[in-house]
């Protein structure tokens, strides 16, 4: 039996001290020698696939994912842009793929995001303020900024500070977990999935804070098989009480994924050809307005064009092509993906949507919505 020997100075769970782990779990040691095999193609170190599949197999951690895993899953649901007369919504903070914010208790009630099936949501909180923030994170590239970024709100300068992580999404996605799967032409021999964590635990694992690993529903344990053998995840988002820091596995209906959905959405896609986006998670919340802040987005012909030409394909045709995930997806995602279509041809000039290269801004109603400014 082959012994891997990991030190780190995460804290797990309510631990004080950093602990030094040793893993002796003859599936884990097969598998890191798999990963190892695979890092020499990979861009991404393979130490941080040794410190997570420690933690992975890490009693405390085995105990919060079957504790997180009973916990009854939160559909939230909400109005699409501002509650109705007299109806009081609790005030939420909803993320979409690669979008984070962070989140005054005072203001907001609840933050979360949904839709992760080979993407993971981050919540990272500040035991003695209750400063709390979300990202969805989409891939290793934007996880080391996308960290830093996180944490710009909630340490206030201070390395001391107790903070609280969890991790929920992703899965066991690599080729061969799913009928008529393949690798595609990005190499992705280990999947989205496991790349993605270990980047995220290696780039905690150098910084100075204080993490607490509370949560890592994650990968195995966030696995499932469906009717037909398929691997899935088992929850695809997280919740967290800002008050209490409790945190749940969530979904969410259409209509609470708001403001400014389809916008949002084209975003993601958007800023891939916006180099001062690049390797940085996109920030959309104004922490201390508590406002919705959606800056300009230039669309270019060439996804137009794309845009053309997609919708003309069958369902299942852009479900394959446009997922990383197709047997794990929503039974709305091919819908969402032809809105975002629809808008795009109907808007071809992106300045009509932000005249003047202004922001959308969307403020908080009485009701707990939101309304544009």
């Amino acid at each position: 039996m082959c012994v891997c020997v990991v030190s780190f100075t995460l804290l797990v769970g309510k631990s004080k001290k950093p602990r030094h782990l040793i893993l002796k779990c003859a599936a884990y040691n097969l598998l890191l020698k798999y990963f190892k095999q695979q890092t020499k193609r990979n861009p991404y170190c393979a130490q941080g696939i040794e410190i997570l599949i420690t933690l992975m197999g890490n009693q405390f951690v085995l105990s919060s994912s079957h504790a997180f895993r009973n916990i009854p899953e939160r559909n939230f649901t909400g109005p699409e842009q501002s509650a109705s007369e007299g109806s009081v919504q609790p005030k939420c903070v909803y993320l979409f793929q690669r979008e984070y914010a962070t989140v005054d208790p005072a203001l907001v009630d609840f933050i979360g995001t949904d839709e992760a099936t080979t993407c993971v949501g981050i919540a990272i909180r500040n035991r003695h303020n209750g400063m709390t923030s979300v990202a969805h994170m989409d891939s290793p590239a934007i996880v080391d900024i996308g960290i830093m970024q996180m944490l710009s709100h909630i340490v206030n300068n201070s390395s001391d500070a107790e903070l609280d992580v969890h991790m929920v999404g992703g899965f066991e996605d690599a080729p061969g977990s799913n009928h008529g799967s393949r690798t595609d032409s990005h190499g992705k021999q280990m999947g989205y999935s496991l790349p993605l964590c270990a980047k995220i635990v290696e780039s905690l694992w150098k910084r100075q804070e204080n993490f607490n690993i509370q949560t890592m529903y994650v990968l195995g344990h966030n696995t499932r098989r469906d009717a037909d053998g398929n691997a899935c995840p088992i929850f695809t988002g997280i919740l967290v009480e800002t008050a209490t820091g409790s945190i749940f596995p969530a979904s969410f209906s259409r209509t609470s994924r708001c403001p400014d959905e389809v916008i949002r959405r084209i975003r993601v896609t958007a800023c891939n050809d916006d180099p001062s986006w690049t390797g940085k998670l996109l920030e959309t919340y104004d922490t201390q307005t508590d406002k919705f802040v959606v800056a300009p987005s230039c669309w270019s012909r060439h996804q137009i064009r794309a845009a053309l030409k997609l919708y003309k394909l069958s369902d299942t045709q852009i479900l394959f092509l446009c997922s990383t995930s197709p047997f794990a997806e929503g039974p709305d995602f091919v819908y969402n993906v032809r809105r975002q279509w629809d808008y795009l041809m109907e808007h071809p000039d992106w300045r009509t949507t932000f005249p003047g290269m202004q922001p959308r801004v969307f403020s908080r109603t009485h009701g707990g919505g939101w309304m544009r400014c």
